[in-house]
């Protein structure tokens, strides 16, 4: 796909790696709608930012952790911003609980934010992408290994990698669906960088702009469907 003048929601755009992946898609020439919820005003910076190199963007708020917030926020970008073509989910949370400590109510907010919001943003975009489109779903390392204190965030974030999956068989192939699964691009408190680092066969940390290379890879490709890029210096085949 053609990014330019293209219209682009990316949820949790207002900081860190969903930003990025907002100002990646309007330096390609998209018009962005930049979703958050808390992040007020990183989201308006972000805007910003993007209007201030000459891009289009607008902020939309919306709490995805609300089940039917969902089907609002994409129906409110489509009809404000004229259609729909490329959703990209990047809202998610991390928590880092040890087993005994973790609550249904830390089991719940996970999967509500990481991956039912995911679902439901994904079901409504495709009934506004009247032209067809592309979905990009934000996964991570965690679903492909054991982190023993973040249990709801390794599982919820698989589920996002199957997610994915069905969803390319199910929309295709009107609509492709592919997600990224980032390592070390941003730590969380608590990581050990210096560890990350020895145990990387690059043997660095990554950046945002390396999940965005990714990113625009996957909506310009058009015979990808159903993938999930690892983007991990190499983590994941470690000994």
């Amino acid at each position: 796909m053609e990014i330019a003048g293209r219209i682009a929601l990316v949820t949790g755009a207002g900081k860190r790696v969903g930003r990025a992946l907002a100002l990646g898609l309007a330096r390609a020439g998209a018009r962005v709608a930049v979703h958050f919820h808390a992040s007020t005003a990183g989201a308006l910076e972000t805007v910003a930012a993007i209007r201030d190199a000459g891009g289009n963007a607008r902020a939309f708020s919306a709490d995805l952790a609300d089940p039917h917030a969902a089907g609002t926020l994409v129906d409110s970008v489509a009809d404000t911003l004229g259609g729909l073509d490329i959703l990209v989910n990047s809202s998610g949370i991390m928590q880092r609980v040890a087993l005994a400590d973790v609550t249904p109510a830390n089991w719940d907010t996970t999967f509500a934010v990481n991956l039912r919001a995911q679902f439901f943003t994904s079901q409504a975009a495709a009934r506004r992408m009247a032209n067809g489109g592309v979905i990009v779903n934000m996964a991570d390392l965690a679903a492909f290994e054991a982190w023993t204190e973040y249990i709801p965030h390794c599982v919820s974030k698989a589920g996002v990698v199957a997610l994915t999956q069905a969803l390319a068989h199910a929309l295709g192939p009107r609509i492709r669906v592919n997600a990224i699964a980032p390592g070390a691009v941003l730590l969380p408190d608590g990581f050990d960088g210096a560890r990350l680092v020895s145990t990387t066969p690059l043997k660095r940390l990554g950046s945002p702009d390396d999940v965005v290379q990714a990113m625009l890879y996957l909506v310009a490709a058009d015979y990808v469907t159903g993938e999930t890029i690892i983007v991990d210096g190499g983590r994941h085949v470690r000994t």
